[in-house]
């Protein structure tokens, strides 16, 4: 099997979406405005199919290759299991759906001009007919129960894997999407998956640092402030992001102010983001313009040699 990491804030992400259109289908069915054509990018036996992307993506990513059950239960294989439940009732649902809207009419219209020899069957066709508002109204609920029950199957899931800095990045850059599955609010759901919200968008911070996007680095970093977390530690690390994208901007000097501010106590604590402070300082030299190019240069060594002993 796959790293269930690898694919996991995709699947995180198509759920949201499948869950968002399954609350607005059952609110169109009750209201008696549903239609079956309306199904197709929902449920489906291929990958146009919302539903059935997400129910494959989940058996690549979590599905042991042994299927062996006698193997502990994992969060991963769990919720491989309620995403094709979900995938199988939501299927079943649509095909009672059409037999209301599409079959039935057509029987209908049939037996109008059927004769004697003909009644047997159609009298089975209606006796099916019948029972299709029961089921409809029956998988409706039991859908929605299980499309509850995988929601909180998710928060487990995300739970297990929060350490990745994937799961705190796609949190928070999914805030909206978030509250609105989950009906309540997105700092209360980071409080139950990182102990508080401060702590999530530091994790996310960090992570967003590492990869280069500084922009929504330092936003993540001023939540995490704001939230209550270390804001000396926090506005060090704010620096870096400032001092990386000044970089990116050609504005050398900003580069060498704001690293330097982060690296007088921060540099030793983060190999990596110091080994990438010390590629983009060590080019200033030679890539510096202007009145203030050999002022820029001299600092910018004096930076490097720190960044090196570190």
């Amino acid at each position: 099997m796959r790293s269930p990491n690898a694919g996991l804030v995709d699947i995180a992400r198509d759920f949201l979406d499948a869950h968002r259109r399954l609350r607005a289908l059952f609110a169109r069915h009750r209201s008696g405005d549903l239609r079956f054509e309306e199904l197709g990018d929902l449920v489906g036996e291929d990958g146009g199919s919302v539903l059935f992307r997400l129910k494959e993506r989940c058996h690549a990513s979590f599905r042991a290759e042994t299927g062996d059950p006698a193997q502990p239960i994992h969060r991963e294989a769990l919720f491989d299991l309620a995403v094709g439940s979900l995938f199988h009732e939501a299927m079943k649902f649509r095909e009672n759906l059409y037999q209301r809207e599409i079959y039935g009419p057509r029987v209908r219209a049939l037996r109008s001009q059927a004769g004697e020899e003909e009644a047997a069957i159609f009298d089975e066709f209606e006796r099916i007919q019948e029972g299709v508002a029961a089921r409809l109204e029956e998988g409706l609920t039991e859908t929605e129960t299980l499309l509850g029950q995988t929601l909180d199957q998710l928060l487990q899931l995300l739970a297990a894997h929060r350490d990745d800095p994937r799961v705190s990045r796609f949190l928070i850059t999914h805030s909206g999407e978030m509250e609105e599955a989950f009906g309540r609010p997105f700092d209360e759901i980071l409080g139950d998956l990182y102990g508080n919200a401060a702590s999530a968008y530091e994790h996310a911070g960090r992570s967003l640092l590492g990869s280069g996007y500084y922009g929504a680095a330092i936003d993540a970093l001023h939540a995490a402030t704001e939230r209550g977390g270390d804001a000396a530690a926090l506005e060090r690390l704010a620096s870096y992001g400032r001092g990386m994208e000044a970089y990116l901007a050609r504005d050398y000097a900003g580069t060498v102010a704001h690293l330097r501010d982060w690296a007088e106590v921060s540099a030793a604590e983060s190999p990596e983001l110091t080994r990438l402070a010390r590629d983009a300082v060590k080019r200033i030299g030679q890539l510096a313009e202007g009145d203030d190019r050999q002022r820029v240069a001299t600092e910018a060594t004096a930076l490097l040699e720190q960044l090196s002993a570190d």
